[in-house]
């Protein structure tokens, strides 16, 4: 059932590929970044994509250094009991490479990564970590971002167009229709937006990308991104007969990211969502900084909001809150209590903020901050409740001295990389211990954890 993985029917370039290097190997253990771990033959360590432990395995090589390689299962010959068919066999590696493993293996390889990443930082968890998650394996996804691709049929000449995701360890793209962890909305109206393209003199070639989003009602918007500033590439009355409450055509600098916005060109209809999260409602933007698994991100909010509740009470003062790296203000906006700041360096988030802060009435008691968490640091004081919810990279150091220093009676630290996190907690446990923890799977079928810790000020 498992033994040979044939190609996607159809792949993202049809250039005839170099002789790939090709290795047989037994693998041992998942690594924090969601590869399996197993050793070659000349020792060096191969990260591998596609595996699971205990499975022996030939492997691509995709790239090669003095001592450790990576590369793509291409073959299973011992497979795991753990091991299940993918949903999306062609495209899953480059959105969600764990759709080989069963949820509940999942689930335990996600909690034991928690674990090895406090280890790793000699920090001692009260509990064996355990990861919530509503069951909700597929169809989570409220965002999604498309690529494209072109190529020339040799006997008519004519460039088709195709939705496609970049492969995982390679060059090249993967053509898709979809992703079984979109919300279903966003792959209907993503291949209407390809269908409308395929009739315009338009190719891969001019374009960047397609965002959607979706909202929890299953209301969408779109945002085509183009390498070259094309006119009526869809005309108004092609967008309204869209499945869509509104999109934008922009422009992007070809020598930009993907979805960086250059130029808007054209709008149409609605271009703003609204969510309702804990019953706090919030408008954003497609290219907006929002949770794109809302009733997971709900459940989050809820446990930390008890530990920001009793926080006030244990002080026996109201304290403030200050919340930072806050985004539009999803988590401050919502638990932080009365009186909270939100830091936020990005512009267009605090925007965001801005209004939500002004549709919901709060400009005498919610303050947005326009500032990296680092260049912020008067907000962090002995009177106030912290929360963090930094990006990968984790707490600057310019924080971690300042909390340090300041010593704020509770700290509620929400993180998307549990190495980085453990490593902060290893700095502060020098004045704070943790009171609780909880892992969140926000990305079901994904590596991705989301993590909460909460620290309390050691009594001295």
């Amino acid at each position: 059932m498992f033994g040979h993985f044939p190609n996607a029917p159809r792949l993202g370039y049809n250039k005839a590929m170099k002789k790939a290097q090709t290795a047989t190997l037994t693998l041992e253990n998942i690594v924090g970044g969601g590869q399996t771990i197993g050793t070659l033959a000349d020792g060096r360590k191969a990260f591998v994509w596609g595996g699971l432990p205990g499975e022996q395995v030939t492997i691509r090589v995709t790239k090669k250094k003095s001592k450790f390689v990576e590369g793509v299962v291409t073959e299973v010959h011992h497979a795991s009991s753990e091991r299940i068919t993918p949903v999306d066999p062609g495209s899953y590696l480059s959105t969600s490479p764990w759709q080989i493993m069963n949820f509940s293996a999942e689930q335990q390889y996600k909690a034991q990564l928690i674990a090895e990443a406090f280890e790793l930082h000699h920090v001692t968890l009260p509990t064996a970590p355990t990861v919530y998650t509503d069951e909700q394996q597929l169809a989570y996804r409220n965002k999604v971002e498309y690529s494209w691709y072109s190529d020339t049929d040799p006997d008519s000449g004519i460039d088709t167009l195709d939705l496609a995701f970049f492969r995982r360890g390679s060059k090249g793209k993967i053509i898709v229709d979809g992703t079984s962890l979109a919300c279903p909305e966003i792959n209907t109206l993503a291949v209407e937006i390809r269908d409308l393209l395929r009739t315009k003199p338009v190719t891969a070639r001019n374009l960047k990308t397609v965002l959607i989003r979706c909202n929890q009602s299953g209301k969408c918007i779109w945002q085509l991104y183009l390498k070259d500033r094309l006119e009526n590439v869809i005309t108004a009355e092609e967008a309204a007969a869209l499945s869509a409450q509104g999109g934008e055509i922009i422009y992007s600098n070809p020598k930009s990211p993907a979805s960086v916005i250059t130029e808007r060109l054209a709008a149409f209809g609605d271009t703003v969502l609204t969510d309702e999260i804990l019953g706090v409602p919030f408008r954003y933007v497609a290219e907006g900084f929002f949770q794109v698994n809302l009733p997971v991100y709900e459940q989050a909010l809820t446990d930390m909001a008890a530990w920001i509740r009793t926080a006030s009470v244990e002080s026996n003062n109201a304290l403030s809150t200050v919340d930072m790296y806050s985004g539009v203000g999803t988590i401050g906006l919502t638990i932080g209590g009365k009186h909270v700041t939100l830091v936020e360096i990005n512009e267009h988030a605090v925007q965001e903020m801005q209004r939500n802060i002004h549709t919901l009435g709060r400009k005498h008691n919610a303050k947005a901050v326009l500032a990296a968490s680092e260049q912020a640091l008067d907000y962090i004081n002995p009177d106030s409740l912290i929360i963090v919810d930094p990006p990968r990279a984790g707490l600057h150091t310019d924080v971690i001295d300042r909390l340090l220093e300041q010593l704020p009676p509770r700290i509620v630290y929400l993180s998307c990389n549990p190495v980085t996190q453990a490593r902060d907690v290893a700095l502060l446990s020098e004045n704070y211990h943790i009171v609780h923890h909880q892992g969140y799977n926000f990305f079901p079928r994904t590596p991705h954890i989301e993590n909460l810790v909460v620290l309390d000020k050691m009594p001295h």
